[in-house]
């Protein structure tokens, strides 16, 4: 069996840590271990495997020499872990293994509690953006007269004034499909009218007798005059 090859460990300001093992050579498998502080996560070939939580911290490191990276992503060398601990202790931070596999192993000195408590704010404002941002749909026909056309422009006007996207549906009905053309001609004049509060994902896609696309509001509040 042949031995398997590490690439150069590469220790970013943020404290990423990838390291790159060859494991087949024949298939030309690499397996990546990527470390975001507590979070692991394995991939081979691009694929994820899993996600572990096994980080050890201060005196629950057991190896005897690491590598250790300053608080400002400064690499101190390749240290005792009593003296790499004992830095940490001096400034009142944590001594983190951030890259257990690597060889040395890999430490960080921080506020892990501080890092941890900043990631968990992070995770909580993510879910409470997508959870508060909706997909409101707003149905046309080829044939929608001026009155209909405005009162639901106004409609995803007001949704994307209120942060949510918006699923524009053209639908065709029997022989209307002969004249494609006009709705994406119609779509497209929307897009041109609501342009000031949102801007489409993707151009509109056809799906049978449908032609969709969203808009995502623009960044920022907007106010009508």
């Amino acid at each position: 069996m042949k031995q398997a090859e590490v690439r150069p460990l590469t220790v970013t300001g943020s404290g990423v840590v990838a390291e790159t093992v060859r494991l087949i050579p024949e298939a030309d498998h690499c397996v990546r271990l990527f470390t975001y502080g507590a979070v692991r996560q394995l991939s081979v070939g691009g694929t994820l495997i899993k996600g572990t939580r096994t980080t050890r911290v201060n005196r629950n490191i057991k190896i005897p020499r690491v590598l250790v990276v300053d608080e400002d992503g400064t690499q101190l060398g390749i240290l005792d872990t009593a003296e790499a601990l004992s830095i940490a202790e001096t400034k009142g931070l944590d001594l983190v293994e951030v890259a257990p596999t690597a060889r040395p192993p890999v430490c960080r000195i921080m506020d892990y509690g501080r890092y941890k408590y900043e990631q968990s704010k992070k995770a909580r404002k993510s879910r409470q953006a997508s959870h508060s941002m909706k997909v409101k749909t707003i149905k046309f026909r080829p044939k929608t007269d001026n009155h209909d056309y405005n009162f639901k422009k106004k409609h995803i006007v007001n949704f994307l004034q209120a942060g949510n996207k918006v699923k524009v549906i053209m639908q065709f009905r029997g022989r209307e499909i002969t004249h494609l053309d006009l709705g994406l001609e119609f779509l497209r004049h929307l897009i041109d009218e609501v342009d000031e509060y949102g801007t489409p994902e993707s151009m509109p896609m056809r799906e049978g007798r449908f032609v969709s696309f969203i808009l995502a509001p623009r960044k920022g509040p907007t106010t009508t005059g």
